[in-house]
């Protein structure tokens, strides 16, 4: 009689490997900030010539050769106006961080307003002023990577959501003009604040396949409508 259970057991065990090999397995989604699914004006992609123009500091190369802003001049500030949307497939519910390659000139360029669905309140941060939603990215002239974070009145601390599995929208709202993001990183790493520590990377060839699929509209150049995108499927 203690064979067939055994045998029974074994079988169980090795049906269930694959599921404990998927559940450690590290969720890593890597974003291009101009193949977004929706790119709402003044928010629009630029090439590093256009900041230029802008009387700024010339951003180095950006992945890709190019990344989203809402246009504007060194110091001046301004914004609350434009977005960037992204739709993701969460294969895997977790609490998870989210990074961002950024460049902000000085103060007056260095937040954006950041809501993620379905773990925030459906909320526009422009209208509400909500502090919960304020991204204070890390100023500096290159390319650098910055962990969204929560710019409350009594400090900046990180952000994470905890996502069930299925679709979410991540959305990066303009807060001040000039503010550049060239990509995103989505992990299930929400502990560390370190991007080495947390693999945060480039998208790969495969990731822009896979943020290409679903395209209904092509990408708009700077001082161009609004663009909009299907779904992004990250299996």
């Amino acid at each position: 009689m203690l064979r067939p259970i055994l045998l029974i057991c074994i079988a169980t065990f090795l049906m269930l490997i694959p599921e404990f090999i998927y559940a450690a397995k590290p969720i890593e989604i890597a974003l291009e900030a101009e193949l977004a699914n929706k790119i709402q004006a003044p928010m629009v992609v630029a090439v590093p010539e256009d900041a230029k123009a802008m009387g700024g500091p010339k951003p180095d190369e950006p992945s890709r050769g190019k990344f989203i802003w809402a246009p504007g001049a060194p110091v001046t500030g301004g914004g609350d106006s434009g977005f960037a949307e992204f739709i993701v497939d969460i294969t895997q519910a977790d609490t998870y961080a989210i990074w961002g390659r950024v460049i902000a000139w000085d103060g007056n360029s260095d937040s954006f307003w950041v809501t993620v669905l379905p773990s925030d309140p459906d909320e526009n941060p422009q209208s509400t002023a909500n502090t919960k939603f304020r991204w204070a990215t890390a100023q500096g002239n290159t390319w650098h990577w910055d962990r969204i974070n929560q710019w409350l009145d009594g400090g900046t601390f990180e952000r994470a959501w905890d996502l069930p599995k299925g679709e979410a929208t991540i959305k990066i709202w303009t807060r001040e003009d000039a503010t550049m993001l060239d990509t995103l990183f989505i992990t299930n790493d929400n502990k560390s604040v370190d991007p080495a520590a947390a693999n945060v990377r480039l998208p790969t060839d495969d990731d822009v396949e896979k943020q290409r699929i679903g395209r209904t509209h092509p990408v708009y150049p700077m001082n161009k409508l609004s663009t909009t995108w299907g779904r992004i499927k990250n299996n």
